[in-house]
């Protein structure tokens, strides 16, 4: 139980998000409205998504090191879980910006970044499901795994920034932070990307042992 603890914590911070995200008083902005609410979700859902990515990345470079099913296991997982939450963040993004920009999608450099990021990350899925033998499949998984990282976390966060976009924190545009984000939604803001974020690596462990499981089944039926 004393090891589960970090999983009580994350129900706590995502039931207080969910509350304190829609009972906590917003400023007042023209055009965002209410949908500012969306930033307790939208946002913290690509810090979640980034960090379970940088853990698949981890056990990719330790697998090229020391190739084991263990690691190719996590590593694909953890991919997995950085999808979803990267297509969910879309999701919700596209939503707020139906309801802010008065569009479901707008040829903007953030949002072009990601969904190609999220395309890239795609190709994993799809390289991982042509391969049958499996060392070749997890070897060639984790060096592209690693490349994906390494070409997807620039079209999130580096690119929008070099040029003009709608987006806030990008291309001149400032941050919520710099001009609206007051202490009562900080207090709702910050434990929405821890709650988030350890989400992420609860959904990787719980599939990763399932998979593992899986596999010790199928070991046991050949033996």
């Amino acid at each position: 139980m004393k090891k589960n603890w970090w999983k009580a914590l994350t129900v706590v911070l995502l039931l207080y998000t969910g509350v304190a995200g829609l009972l906590v008083p917003v400023p007042r902005l023209a055009i965002l409205n209410e949908t500012i609410r969306n930033l307790y979700f939208h946002v913290p859902m690509w810090f979640g998504m980034t960090f379970i990515l940088i853990a698949s990345v981890y056990y990719s470079i330790r697998y090229l090191r020391n190739p084991t099913p263990e690691l190719d296991i996590h590593s694909y997982e953890s991919a997995r879980i950085g999808i979803l939450m990267g297509v969910v963040g879309l999701a919700t993004g596209s939503i707020w910006a139906r309801y802010t920009w008065g569009t479901w999608w707008t040829n903007d450099p953030k949002l072009n970044g990601a969904a190609i990021a999220m395309l890239i990350y795609g190709a994993y899925l799809v390289l991982r499901s042509s391969f049958t033998d499996e060392q070749q499949r997890a070897r060639i998984s984790a060096i592209y795994n690693i490349f994906a990282f390494a070409t997807a976390m620039p079209l999130f966060y580096i690119l929008p920034r070099l040029t003009d976009s709608l987006h806030p924190g990008a291309g001149g545009n400032p941050a919520f932070a710099k001009y609206d984000l007051d202490d009562a939604m900080r207090a709702v803001f910050y434990p929405a990307v821890i709650g988030w974020t350890l989400l992420a690596f609860w959904l990787a462990q719980v599939a990763s042992r399932i998979s593992l499981l899986k596999l010790k089944v199928y070991e046991k039926q050949l033996a």
